[in-house]
């Protein structure tokens, strides 16, 4: 046991520390800048979802089913090697300089996570009376305004729960772009495992750290959710 623990220990020491760190750091930046473009798009295709414009549902009703029925993976993968090629070779330049290996995984869970988001801010939607939206257009609000100061609040309260466990899956997710390069956690983990063939120690790093952030993330959900709770009348 203490061979273990002193083995386990010496993991987070140089230069093993500095890895997992760096692992660590891009593993949050991944989430952050994906869980931002999800929330921002998964928000504008809900709302367009249930306007009356049937040709926009039918759109977006499309980008959800492309998105939920294609694995994740597929979607990095596809970003990666297929959308880089048709980009001008002049911004494929600069993406290559800033990172693309981070940028496009980013980018394809991003826009996969919208999908579920969207789903999630639409049934919260759906859950508010008609009434609240006449009575915010007698108001002579418009419908935008009417989304953006009266229903969407009330709907974003409603579907807190069904949007913090797809938080923890984005979150998950991200250990996916290891599969084009991105040093995130478990790519570090793979990394240091190859080097020093610690493969229990080195897991049970990665571990540790997927189940403390995902608990986390559930404990300050359950919180946000309870804060947000619509009183019963």
């Amino acid at each position: 046991m203490h061979t273990f623990l002193t083995s386990f220990l010496s993991l987070f020491q140089a230069p093993y520390g500095s890895l997992l760190w760096q692992g660590v750091l891009i593993t949050l930046g991944l989430t952050l800048f994906s869980w931002v473009l999800a929330v921002i798009l998964g928000t504008v295709l809900a709302i367009v979802r249930v306007s009356k414009n049937i040709l926009c549902q039918k759109v977006v009703a499309l980008y959800v089913a492309y998105q939920q029925n294609v694995p994740m993976l597929v979607h990095i993968l596809l970003w990666y090697f297929g959308m880089s090629n048709i980009l001008p070779l002049g911004f494929q330049d600069y993406l290559g300089e800033v990172g693309n290996e981070f940028i496009y995984p980013a980018i394809a869970i991003g826009l996969c996570m919208a999908a579920y988001f969207s789903e999630d801010i639409r049934s919260g939607l759906r859950a508010i009376p008609h009434g609240q939206h006449e009575a915010s257009r007698s108001l002579g609000m418009s419908y935008l305004k009417s989304m953006r100061h009266v229903i969407l609040p009330q709907a974003l309260r409603i579907c807190a729960p069904p949007f913090i466990n797809h938080t923890v899956l984005l979150f998950k997710n991200t250990s996916l772009a290891m599969a084009v390069g991105a040093a995130e956690l478990t790519y570090a983990v793979r990394d240091i495992e190859n080097q020093t063939f610690m493969t229990f120690q080195a897991y049970l790093i990665a571990t540790l750290f997927y189940l403390v952030v995902s608990l986390s993330l559930m404990g300050l959900g359950s919180y946000v959710s309870h804060r947000l709770r619509i009183p019963e009348r």
